[in-house]
């Protein structure tokens, strides 16, 4: 393997065969998982260009397997950042994380690229997840186990 992209959320590898395998993991972990695939489905079927295609999936284990969008930028003005994400919602998706984290540069493209979709909004539909909605999720389980 190339690369781990590992964190509380989800085990991510990216392979020498330029594939990345993510694993879904804690709150929601069905939800994201669900969320990721649909959003990444639709965006292929709009033909946009610069988000992960998915090669394969498991939705028994949560795991998925998508084509590598390049690496992880380290500085990003706040306004190209912006044009990226307002990008996108030309595609009819709105991405609920917008950090530069989420946002990569393909060599090969020659563009920046956005990933991980787990925290975003179809917007025809309104299918999506929201970082919020997880949070509350995580407060709602914490003041469970509290009482």
């Amino acid at each position: 393997m190339q690369g781990n992209k590992d964190t509380k959320q989800a085990k991510v590898r990216i392979g020498y065969d330029g594939l990345v395998r993510k694993n879904f993991l804690g709150p929601m972990a069905k939800e994201r998982f669900e969320n990721e695939l649909r959003v990444l489905k639709y965006l292929e079927e709009k033909g946009c260009e610069f988000v992960p295609r998915v090669v394969d999936y498991k939705a028994e284990t949560l795991f998925m397997v998508t084509t590598n969008c390049g690496k992880v930028v380290e500085k990003i003005s706040d306004s190209k950042l912006k044009q990226i994400f307002d990008e996108l919602e030309t595609y009819g998706v709105r991405h609920e994380d917008r950090f530069a984290r989420n946002v990569t540069y393909s060599a090969q493209l020659g563009r920046f690229c956005l990933i991980d979709f787990e925290f975003a909004t179809i917007l025809e539909t309104g299918e999506g997840l929201t970082v919020e909605e997880v949070t509350e999720y995580r407060l709602e389980q914490q003041r469970r186990q509290a009482d």
